[in-house]
């Protein structure tokens, strides 16, 4: 159905009067989970494009407040839970809303600070007590389930190698290196300690800056608690080469999780050349074989 402005009025105007004269307005950027929307000067309204994404709004709402106040930065902060009404038949949320600018590499006035402190946030992440946090699922696209599990996440090894294979023969990238590093992170030892908190899309566009620095954290829909090698992948599709080692001393990753990581970086990666996706924005191939080529590139560095 369409999700636009007018649906979230009439939803906050049945649901939550006290916010319903205030202007609405879509994000620029929404994502492709869930339609966003600016709601007068402090607050975002968020609602899910499809069942199957309609559990992270539980997860947010149920474990935020959880963890929060353990983090060093500002995260996503739900204020109300909205209920399917006016024709939407997903729940939905208002949250406060976090001041700053998607954040782009090119942005960032200091990259190894940056590094620093995004590693800060994920240590801090992983320390917070898991006891009773959700496990990966369908609602949260199964990240941080085990390296090429067969359940339907990025990272399932049906998927990534039939990803592989379509690009070879195309030049775009050296699908042979491609192969080495999945295979490698296949062979890296699983995460055998208790599973830890994650985001679980620490892509650009959940990231904010302010004056070139990190300033905020946002959408925690895929949060679960996992194997931590999937909040690694900044440093492949975020960060500078040069920031990496500072990132993942931060981190504190060994060498069979950061092995993980890349193959998560990987498989979040892979252009197929007929996905519509990458197809009708070639800016988005162009920055697609630029991340391969960093992960290739620090698989060699590393003896692979």
């Amino acid at each position: 159905m369409l999700i636009d402005e007018t649906l979230v009025r009439r939803l906050l105007a049945t649901q939550f009067p006290q916010w319903a004269d205030l202007p609405v307005a879509p994000v620029p950027q929404s994502g492709m989970d869930n339609a966003t929307f600016r709601l007068g000067d402090h607050l975002s309204v968020r609602l899910p494009r499809y069942a199957h994404w309609a559990g992270q709004v539980d997860r947010e709402h149920r474990w935020l407040s959880h963890l929060a106040p353990h983090l060093p930065l500002p995260v996503s902060e739900p204020l109300a839970k909205g209920e399917p009404g006016e024709g939407y038949p997903h729940p939905w949320s208002v949250y406060r809303w976090l001041d700053g600018t998607t954040a782009t590499p090119q942005a960032l006035g200091d990259p190894v600070q940056t590094a620093v402190d995004l590693g800060g946030f994920i240590a801090a992440l992983q320390a917070v007590d898991a006891t009773g946090g959700p496990g990966p699922q369908q609602s949260n696209a199964f990240r941080g389930v085990p390296l090429g599990d067969p359940r339907d996440s990025i990272a399932a090894e049906t998927r990534v190698l039939s990803k592989i294979e379509a690009l070879r023969g195309t030049g775009l990238v050296d699908t042979d290196a491609l192969r080495e590093v999945w295979e490698a992170a296949l062979a890296a030892p699983a995460w055998h300690r208790p599973p830890v908190w994650i985001h679980g899309d620490l892509d650009a566009g959940n990231l904010l800056t302010s004056d070139g620095r990190l300033s905020a954290v946002i959408d925690f829909g895929t949060l679960a608690v996992a194997d931590p090698a999937v909040d690694l992948v900044p440093a492949w599709k975020f960060l500078p080469a040069r920031a990496r080692d500072a990132f993942r001393e931060a981190v504190g990753a060994d060498d069979a999780t950061w092995a993980r990581g890349r193959g998560w970086a990987l498989a979040g990666s892979l252009p197929v050349p007929d996905d519509p996706y990458f197809r009708d924005h070639p800016a988005r191939i162009s920055a697609a074989l630029h991340h391969l080529e960093q992960i290739i590139d620090d698989h060699r560095s590393e003896g692979g």
